[in-house]
């Protein structure tokens, strides 16, 4: 296997940086300068001083997302801090670009205070089209996305609603694949963090339009210390809220005991915490979507010797990648297009079902497209700006 770590650091010594702003208007003369910049300037800022709606047809803002981040839960690395943040929210930017030729910007803040993030989005709010929450620790990034959602543009957490929205495509098609109906599925989740309860309310239809969202029959969540129940007396307030529509039947017991007869398993906690013979407890064809990166909480291969008919993991060397950049592209692309306010639940299944739709014939080894596929952010964006434009708050 390649060493990615090497590679990568020596790439990034010598581009120092992955994104550039590059120029749209000509400065070869004193027109072109009067035009960009003093005094014709004057013209469209006196445009959107009279009309604040104009900030979109006449700059940036029409196609601009700030990648905002505090360092505090930075892909697998843990609280690394902003400045180590950095790499990551610039490598989001290039993605934005990239897939859906969306201007995006690393906004890494000094501070992990909720109300300090909170503020200072608000007062960088004006020059965005949207916001995107990025590696912002749980249980504060449920509050600081919930606090934004006034900003009048879209303000979206992708390592919530992101990888719930793959993981849900990857789902339905690997439910198609088993001759399984998706709202007969049962399901366990490890990991109670922001993927995780993202995860269990979209595959739950928490707070989603049941006309457009299939409930699975039943979700458990398991943390460290195993499944999430109601005889549990050491739940904080996070965690105990997620009763409210997860393990009805008060399961108790380890992540093991609960595997048992389930008929999926979602990883978004760590690696190496199973093996063939838990996957043998489970429901004849077995989903494994286990998305603990780098190390995946049961290999594919292992996976595979426990009976399990479909696997997804977080990493590209394996099939069936569950990456957020099947998502997230399309999904502020689609809602800039649609001048939408927020990235509302019916967005969320859309873009989804969208994802899900790519693949026409799903098989074991295909649930979902490459992350190079260029053609999804469109089609995902097509979905997204439909959804937003048929919804009764659409402006």
């Amino acid at each position: 296997m390649p060493d990615y770590f090497e590679r990568s650091l020596i790439v990034h010594e010598q581009i120092r940086g992955k994104i550039a702003i590059t120029g749209k208007l000509p400065l070869e003369s004193q027109d072109d300068l009067s035009i960009a910049y003093t005094p014709g300037v004057a013209a469209p800022c006196e445009a959107i001083a009279s009309d604040p709606a104009k900030a979109k047809e006449l700059t940036i803002k029409h196609n601009s997302v700030a990648v905002v981040s505090d360092g505090s839960a930075v892909l697998g690395l843990g609280n690394i801090g902003p400045l180590a943040a950095i790499p990551v929210m610039e490598g989001k930017a290039l993605l934005f670009k990239h897939y859906a030729n969306i201007d995006a910007w690393p906004i890494c803040l000094d501070t992990q205070d909720s109300d300090e993030i909170v503020e200072t989005v608000r007062r960088i709010a004006p020059v965005f089209g949207g916001i995107n929450l990025e590696d912002i620790s749980a249980p504060r990034c449920f509050e600081i996305e919930e606090r934004l959602q006034d900003l009048g543009i879209p303000v979206f957490h992708d390592d919530q609603h992101g990888t719930a929205i793959v993981l849900l495509a990857a789902m339905l098609n690997a439910a198609k694949v088993v001759g399984k109906a998706p709202e007969k599925l049962r399901v366990v989740i490890n990991g109670a963090g922001a993927a995780g309860t993202a995860i269990a309310k979209l595959l739950r239809c928490i707070d989603q339009d049941p006309t457009v969202c299939t409930s699975v029959a039943s979700v458990v969540i398991c943390d460290s210390r195993g499944a999430i129940h109601k005889g549990r007396d050491d739940l904080n307030p996070e965690k105990r809220a997620l009763l409210k529509f997860s393990n009805h039947l008060d399961a108790a017991g380890r992540l093991q005991d609960v595997l048992r007869d389930a008929d999926v398993f979602v990883g978004v906690s760590k690696g190496g915490l199973l093996g063939a013979e838990d996957v043998r407890t489970m429901a004849d064809g077995a989903i494994i979507l286990a998305m603990a990166n780098p190390t995946p909480e049961i290999m594919p291969d292992e996976a595979r010797a426990g009976g399990a008919a479909v696997i997804g993991t977080g990493r590209s060397d394996f099939p069936n990648q569950v990456n957020n950049v099947l998502a997230f592209p399309g999904i502020f692309r689609g809602a800039l297009d649609a001048n939408a306010t927020q990235i509302t639940a019916g967005m969320k299944i859309a873009a989804a079902r969208a994802l899900a739709g790519v693949v026409n014939e799903p098989t074991a080894e295909l649930i979902l497209p490459s992350p190079l596929d260029q053609s999804v952010a469109p089609l995902v964006a097509n979905a997204v700006r439909d959804a937003a434009e048929s919804s009764p708050t659409h402006q």
